[in-house]
């Protein structure tokens, strides 16, 4: 038994420009669990259209496999994927080969942003959802297509169009704040955040009690659905209603 993580290691992947995931991961981190870094090596390239996004997407699922081989020698007991837009592609079924393929791979079971995001939905019983990104449209189409194989509504969306990875993580809570205000509406039901390298956990938390609905962000739910696929029921307080009260 590991002596810090007795009750579970998790390995976790993320892009190597991503500064964000791993430390929203720590914060809800429970005792005796344990988070275990592999970074998805890619350049930090300017992004200014849909085809550089789609290069970008490219380099990380490329090396993805690699960086999961790292994490199999610390005999990780669940893989959480820090990263959200390959997770998404060619709809649901398309997300189902590359969750398959992340399994065979590590080796044992995994939680992603798509599917997560999906669960998080389910538990708070809706359906007329909105999402926003730091994505290109190309991508915001992927995961439209991806909510609506899911039986959800996508009454609206936005894409941030960040200029490059790094660059996510300096998207400001007044950009998220401008975001939401143009999402929301009475027509929907809960407001979903993609993206792991925008910080929006604590925001997504307090823009839950001003808006009066669900707001999910990415990594919130990706790590929520890890804890409770291994049996961890831990509720965790400040981070929003999903691990507070699921």
């Amino acid at each position: 038994m590991d002596h810090l993580g007795y009750r579970m290691k998790f390995g976790v992947l993320g892009p190597s420009t991503n500064t964000i995931v791993q430390p929203d991961f720590d914060d809800m981190r429970p005792v005796g669990v344990t988070n275990h870094y592999s970074r998805i090596v890619i350049p930090n390239d300017p992004v200014s259209n849909n085809e550089e996004f789609l290069k970008l997407v490219k380099s990380i699922q490329g090396n993805t496999l690699q960086a999961a081989d790292v994490l199999k020698s610390c005999e990780m007991q669940y893989l959480v994927m820090g990263m959200s837009a390959a997770t998404f592609w060619d709809g649901r079924k398309g997300a189902e080969s590359f969750l398959t393929m992340m399994r065979e791979r590590a080796g044992v079971d995994v939680s992603c942003g798509s599917f997560a995001t999906e669960a998080a939905l389910n538990a708070y019983k809706v359906k007329r959802i909105a999402f926003l990104s730091p994505y290109f449209p190309v991508a915001n189409e992927q995961v439209r297509r991806f909510y609506e194989d899911c039986g959800f509504t996508v009454v609206r969306d936005l894409c941030l169009q960040r200029p490059g990875p790094v660059q996510i993580a300096h998207t400001t809570d007044e950009m998220c704040r401008d975001a939401l205000r143009q999402l929301d509406g009475d027509d929907v039901d809960a407001i979903v955040q993609v993206g792991t390298n925008l910080s929006m956990v604590r925001f997504a938390a307090a823009a839950e009690l001003y808006l009066g609905k669900p707001v999910i962000a990415i990594n919130t739910a990706t790590y929520w659905h890890a804890l409770r696929a291994v049996g961890i029921t831990d509720k965790v307080q400040g981070l929003g209603k999903l691990l507070s009260h699921y």
